[in-house]
């Protein structure tokens, strides 16, 4: 089997299709979003990160499917370290501190432990992709959320535009019809 469909397996094994989320389960949500960063270009790094990116819930979606203090090796045992560190930068991201300003200060405000993690040029790309097309599946697929996450995302993505790739901002320009 392939690292994907080790790591779709164990989504399984974790309930991931047990849990509602934008547009059916959890566990759907997973796969469209890294179908998403596939067909944009990113690497299968990310990719395997978008798989996972809700393992240890997000400040937006607090349901985990591993504990974060005990079980990050699990994970990392199926899909590397370097995309390990990515889902959990992604899941213990502190939203409100850190999205608005971002490229700015460049950095990462850790939810769970309160640190802060200052990030280089192809982490941070990384980090805001993910958090892009997470954000734009959420507002293609949950009705109830969309008529707030679209202004929020149009305010937002010119604040990203030097941080994100080019795939991921036409992307984005695309579906927010800028």
């Amino acid at each position: 089997m392939s690292t994907l469909e080790d790591l779709g397996s164990l989504l399984l094994v974790r309930g991931a299709d047990e849990f509602d989320h934008a547009g059916g389960t959890l566990y759907v949500h997973l796969h469209r979003v890294a179908k998403r960063l596939g067909s944009l270009g990113a690497s299968d790094t990310l990719v395997l990160a978008g798989l996972a990116h809700a393992a240890y819930g997000t400040d937006g979606y607090p349901t985990h499917l591993f504990d974060w203090q005990t079980e990050r090796p699990v994970l990392e045992s199926v899909i590397g370290a370097e995309a390990e560190a990515i889902v959990y930068r992604y899941g213990a991201c502190d939203r409100e501190t850190t999205w608005r300003d971002l490229a700015e200060h460049r950095t990462v405000t850790d939810r769970f432990t309160g640190t802060s993690e200052e990030l280089g040029a192809a982490a941070l790309r990384d980090f805001v992709d993910l958090t892009i097309v997470n954000e734009l599946d959420v507002l293609d697929n949950d009705a109830k959320r969309a008529d707030q996450l679209r202004p929020f995302l149009q305010e937002q993505l010119p604040r990203w535009h030097s941080l994100a790739s080019p795939a991921v901002l036409t992307e984005a320009q695309r579906v927010l019809q800028l």
